[in-house]
């Protein structure tokens, strides 16, 4: 008997077989239990992820004896027919190499009349449908509009945006996604226990992780695996027959990137490519490693069933050791790198070129960090209110100092003196009398000179602020009036970055910390001071005379004993 490759052996043969779409199972099954069948569907969805299966096994619950039914038996006759391939109601089409109108025509056009035989449908399902041509979509319209109560069609493809929307608008469209890598090592660790491998779960999850999501490609895999190794596969046979790239190597690698040891992540480099490792696969899955990193700072219970607890671990631990701002740079800077690779012949030297970028991204302070340490330093420099208050605090460790100076010369009268120090320490709170009788605050002198500063430092204010007056000082809350139809020019003003250059402003003006508040009122009209003059500009210079004067001329003119002569 011939031998069966895994892919064939284990393909689905009921929909609780079916790994990673349960969203298309659960709603399959409600049609076919509550009678809404269409007429026709379409599965889309990239390779491997049991789209024609999905169809055979509709095709299986419609026809199975006492049909339609969504938990049929798989061994029922008309079921097995149809698995075979040798059922009379189930006609596969595939379009890759029947793209003609004259094929479409003769194998569904001219034949969706005729009754199904032994069975209450007739499937016709068209794989790659994507490849028909123009006409053949056209040709099929009218059929697949208005069927026969007979007739199913299930349509598979992987690229369905060649699929017309006409054809689309006529069907029932179902999207099957990648299945996760966790599913398909679980998969593969139930196939290693029916034929009795000895497969490792590490080897498993390498296997899966290649496979990207497709179950045939990693069923192939394994089956090639069988080849090479015999019962026993461990990970390094994963990956020293298909290139692949360990967990624990990828995760090393993103350690020096983390680290910025440049050294380090270069010697990965070099020993995956002495290994034969295909080096474009290591940056996709470096790339797939940060973006577990970013999903896991965003949310970490997502990542539970996607990766082992051991990875996971390890994802979580160096996640918290880096922002996601930097983190989005990273995995922008590597994808650049990837479709650099695709056509570089010397992928080696792009990807230690990328490693090196990398590092250097992570140590270069972002736009943002620079915007907000200028905003900081243009709105804290200037405050003159924490230098004036500085002084005030070391003020009370002075006092001390003058003790030792008067007692050493006499130790005897050392306790007379005790009490004079005592009253010199209760001298330093002087200060506060300073401060408390603070000079009052003329409105009418102080703002015109805020003013006037505004519009020399920020004068894209300077027109917000002359449609301000300074009302009234209490406290240290300045009260100043605006406008109430000005809500433009109040927003600008009161906007934070404004308010603590304003507050630093009027407080050096003003020799006192103060708290700019604006208050809208009703028909305010202010009256800026007029503007400084301009200084006249100055008569142009006479290039010559600045030739003249220029000391290295003058002294090449003294060394030899020469002059300018005029032109």
């Amino acid at each position: 008997m011939s031998y069966t490759v895994f892919a064939r052996k284990y393909r689905p043969q009921t929909f609780d077989e079916i790994v990673g779409q349960d969203h298309i199972v659960r709603t399959l099954k409600n049609a076919i239990a509550q009678q809404r069948l269409a007429h026709a569907y379409i599965l889309v969805g990239p390779r491997g992820t049991g789209k024609t299966s999905t169809a055979r096994i509709l095709a299986k619950a419609l026809n199975c004896t006492d049909g339609p039914k969504a938990d049929f038996d798989p061994k029922d006759p008309p079921c097995v027919e149809i698995a075979d391939g040798r059922s009379m109601n189930v006609l596969e089409f595939d379009a890759a190499s029947n793209t003609g109108v004259d094929k479409v025509r003769d194998i569904i056009i001219d034949n969706v009349k005729y009754a199904p035989v032994g069975g209450k449908y007739k499937v016709y399902v068209v794989d790659e449908v994507h490849m028909l041509s123009t006409s053949s979509f056209n040709a099929l319209l009218k059929t697949l509009e208005e069927p026969p109560s007979h007739v199913v069609f299930v349509f598979a493809t992987t690229d369905v945006q060649k699929v017309p929307t006409t054809i689309l608008s006529r069907c029932q469209r179902f999207d099957l996604k990648r299945i996760p890598t966790a599913l398909i090592r679980d998969h593969l660790l139930y196939i290693a226990g029916k034929e009795k491998l000895d497969l490792a779960s590490a080897a498993a999850e390498a296997i899966a992780r290649g496979a990207e999501g497709g179950m045939r490609d990693a069923e192939s895999m394994l089956d090639q695996l069988v080849a090479f190794c015999g019962d026993k596969i461990e990970e390094p046979d994963v990956l020293r027959v298909f290139g692949f790239t360990s967990l624990q190597t990828v995760a090393q690698l993103c350690e020096h990137l983390l680290s910025a040891d440049a050294s380090g992540a270069l010697r990965v480099v070099h020993e995956e490519a002495e290994a034969g490792r295909d080096l474009t696969r290591l940056l996709g899955d470096l790339i797939s490693h940060l973006r577990a990193l970013l999903v896991s700072k965003a949310d970490a219970d997502s990542l539970r069933d996607e990766l082992s607890a051991e990875t996971l671990a390890t994802v979580q631990a160096q996640a918290e050791r880096i922002d996601m701002a930097r983190l989005l740079e990273l995995i922008e800077r590597c994808a650049e790198a990837e479709q650099r690779m695709k056509w570089a012949p010397n992928k080696k030297m792009h990807l230690e070129i990328a490693v090196i970028r990398a590092i250097q991204t992570l140590g270069a302070a972002t736009l943002g960090e620079v915007l907000d340490t200028l905003a900081a330093m243009r709105c804290g420099a200037p405050l003159p209110a924490t230098p004036a208050l500085a002084p005030a605090k070391p003020a009370p460790a002075k006092p001390p100092q003058p003790q030792p100076s008067a007692p050493p010369p006499r130790a005897v009268e050392a306790p007379r003196v005790e009490t004079p120090p005592v009253v010199e320490a209760k001298a330093p709170p002087t200060p506060v009398v300073r401060e408390t009788p603070a000079a009052p605050v003329d409105p009418a002198a102080i703002w015109p000179a805020m003013i006037q500063r505004v519009r020399k430092e920020r004068p894209l204010l300077a027109s917000n602020i002359e449609r301000t007056v300074l009302l009234e000082v209490k406290g240290d809350i300045a009260l100043v009036g605006i406008d109430a139809n000005d809500g433009l020019s109040l927003d600008l003003l009161d906007a934070p970055n404004n308010r603590k250059f304003l507050d630093a402003l009027l407080a050096d003006i003003a020799g006192q910390a103060l708290s700019v508040k604006f208050s809208k009122r009703e028909g305010l009209v202010a009256t800026p001071p007029p503007r400084e003059p301009e200084p006249a500009p100055e008569a142009p210079k006479d290039p010559m005379d600045e030739f003249k004067n220029d000391p290295l001329i003058r002294k090449a003119l003294e060394i030899f004993k020469a002059e300018i002569q005029p032109a």
